[in-house]
């Protein structure tokens, strides 16, 4: 009974953990099938990302595909800045911690667009490849 008990947590943490990689296999195949329509696109658990020509479409990845999708052009945006902790960085020399997001400030005063990313030197190249594409 005692052994029973004490194997109990880590069955528990086996059906946690196998159901935990199903969803998350099944959230990157949905990016697959969505992202073969873009010339360049990436995925994270936070968003994905899809560029096709000038238009930049993102949303949050889920098993059933993308939602909240969300379309801007390239040529309605007039800055494109990488926030670490909600201050502003320089692409070439990005910091190594914190929590980071692809800020896209438009014009005509329209509310800016900020994209999350897992990691910084990801977002980082992102946001060299988006600025070059902007010229």
């Amino acid at each position: 009974m005692e052994r029973g008990l004490l194997w109990l947590p880590l069955l528990v943490t086996f059906f946690w953990l196998a159901w935990s990689g199903k969803n998350e296999y099944e959230k990157v195949e949905a990016y697959r099938i969505w992202a073969e329509q873009f010339e360049q696109a990436k995925y994270d658990i936070y968003a994905v990302l899809g560029i096709t020509g000038e238009v930049i479409t993102w949303g949050k990845p889920t098993r059933s595909g993308p939602v909240n999708l969300q379309s801007f052009s390239l040529k309605n945006v007039q800055t494109i800045r990488l926030l670490v902790a909600n201050q502003p960085v320089n692409l070439e020399e990005p910091p190594s911690k914190g929590s980071t997001v692809l800020e896209f400030i438009l014009r005509d005063d329209a509310p800016s667009i900020k994209i999350p990313f897992t990691e910084i030197s990801l977002a980082a190249k992102w946001g060299k490849y988006l600025q070059e594409k902007l010229r």
